[in-house]
């Protein structure tokens, strides 16, 4: 550290979180392409007296409630990126937008199979030309939108920052912030919940229709409830995958086994150098931070530890504690 830099002065945590994420702008595009199909549908629905396309209406507004949600994780992730209250930056907003995304299709799997299983007691008529109609248009809508949503899963963009900030203890305590790395939109609980939604409605619009052309032309009614109670089985699998990922990120889950064992291996290749303690967790898509606590000998600075861990590009903040062999 240069002696004329000030040790109390409050160094930043954004870690890139300041920048519009790709799917942010996404999320965007597919909430028009709702909003707009749903005002369609209602407007038609009133018009021609439907209930079927005021009911896909309603149910296309309930989605971009659903987006709408994770287009507000994204922005205010970013607008409060620089927000020094949040510890490590706002990372973990997209974890958190994803995991009320989670919760939403939770709900959407619970009401699906509900009206599923009323529908097979309870068989009613069916319009099935109307119903095959809004299906069709459902599938055409939400199928765009899983391919916007989906360029995301491919897509990956990268920021560069470094910098660091050390502090001297009597047991050479060495805090050090600094990345260089690429942020992969596959972490990216937001976007992943954003996608399952949308995806949800096509596989129902998918069901829907095969369920509708059975009905219509080989008598087989009681194929609609059945395939949304299969829609409703496949939803609730999702919901809970991603239930699982996100709260592990919000409650400070260690990363993987193989993760961890690649920072011990980098660490422990500096002489005698030992890790008897690591602590390895996400705080946003794609980045980590690092605790550690390293025993070694007198001649292993803090400065040597820390060159080990450069090529370690997703770990944005470490914080080394180095102690010495008496």
């Amino acid at each position: 550290m240069h002696p004329d830099q000030d040790r109390t002065k409050p160094h930043p945590h954004v870690f890139g979180q300041d920048q519009r994420r790709e799917g942010e702008r996404l999320t965007l595009w597919v909430i028009l392409l709702t909003v707009t199909t749903m005002a369609v549908e209602i407007v038609a629905g009133l018009w021609t007296g439907s209930m079927a396309l005021l009911a896909d209406g309603l149910h296309m507004g309930s989605h971009t409630i659903a987006l709408g949600i994770n287009a507000l994780a994204y922005n205010y992730a970013r607008r409060q990126a620089n927000n020094p209250q949040f510890s490590f930056g706002t990372g973990k907003v997209n974890a958190l937008g994803g995991f009320v995304g989670a919760l939403l299709l939770a709900l959407f799997s619970l009401i699906m199979a509900i009206e599923s299983v009323e529908r097979l007691m309870n068989p009613t008529a069916i319009a099935f030309d109307y119903a095959i109609a809004v299906a069709v248009v459902g599938l055409l809508v939400n199928g765009a939108s899983v391919a916007i949503l989906g360029h995301g899963h491919t897509h990956s963009h990268s920021h560069s920052h470094s910098h660091s900030h050390d502090h001297d203890h009597d047991h050479d305590h060495d805090h050090d912030h600094d990345h260089d790395h690429d942020h992969d939109e596959d972490d990216d609980h937001n976007l992943r919940s954003a996608y399952l939604h949308v995806l949800a409605d096509a596989l129902t619009s998918v069901l829907a229709i095969f369920a509708l052309l059975a009905g219509k032309y080989m008598g087989l009614n009681w194929m609609d409830p059945i395939m949304g109670i299969v829609g409703a089985i496949l939803v609730a699998r999702w919901s809970v995958t991603l239930l699982k990922d996100t709260s592990a990120t919000l409650l400070d889950r260690q990363a993987p086994v193989a993760r961890r064992q690649q920072v011990t291996q980098a660490i422990e290749t500096v002489g005698d150098a030992r890790v008897v303690d690591l602590h390895l967790w996400s705080v946003g898509p794609g980045i980590w931070a690092l605790e550690l606590v390293v025993v070694a000998s007198q001649g292993i600075t803090a400065t040597d530890i820390r060159a080990r861990l450069r090529h370690q590009d997703a770990i944005v903040h470490s914080t080394i504690e180095l102690q010495h062999l008496s």
